[in-house]
């Protein structure tokens, strides 16, 4: 990423230079694709004054801060513009559909009996229960499964649909 600075009524200095790119990449964690950011320094007064101005895509982010110290001042006005991203991806997170868990499967449950017929043996369907099959956990299973005092208990695994 390029990082831009500029200096009205101070002096240049590589700590300056420094601290302020050591910012804005501390930044960049929360952006994909950052393109270019700027910085202007200048001292009013007694009071040093920071604006970062960072394009990311079609975003544009800018944080201002003054205070007695150019340092104190950069950070202020990297802070603002991290707050300003958090709370944009806060805003697009809480805005996502939540994910749809797996639709309840039907499950066919077939009890047979074997008919003995000395030509030829078959079997016989007694009893047939239908049921579905709910997405859950593994824990919340086998809590389930203690629940009803059963030796088996079918369910559909939410992480995964199995």
């Amino acid at each position: 990423m390029q990082v831009n600075i500029t200096f009205r009524h101070l002096d240049p200095t590589e700590a300056l230079k420094t601290h302020v790119k050591e910012r804005v990449e501390h930044v960049q964690k929360y952006i994909d694709r950052p393109t270019e950011a700027h910085a202007v320094l200048h001292v009013e007064n007694l009071d040093h004054h920071a604006e970062i101005t960072l394009k990311a895509g079609r975003f544009l982010l800018r944080g201002t801060a003054k205070s007695q110290d150019m340092y104190a001042s950069i950070d202020a006005a990297a802070d603002k513009i991290e707050r300003q991203l958090k709370k944009h991806k806060e805003r697009i997170q809480d805005h996502k559909t939540p994910a749809r868990p797996f639709p309840p499967l039907d499950v066919r449950h077939d009890i047979l009996d074997v008919i003995a017929h000395p030509e030829k043996p078959s079997h016989k369907i007694v009893k047939t229960e239908q049921f579905q099959a709910k997405p859950m956990t593994v824990d919340e299973a086998v809590m389930q499964l203690d629940l009803l005092d059963a030796k088996f208990f079918v369910f559909q695994n939410a992480k995964d649909g199995a």
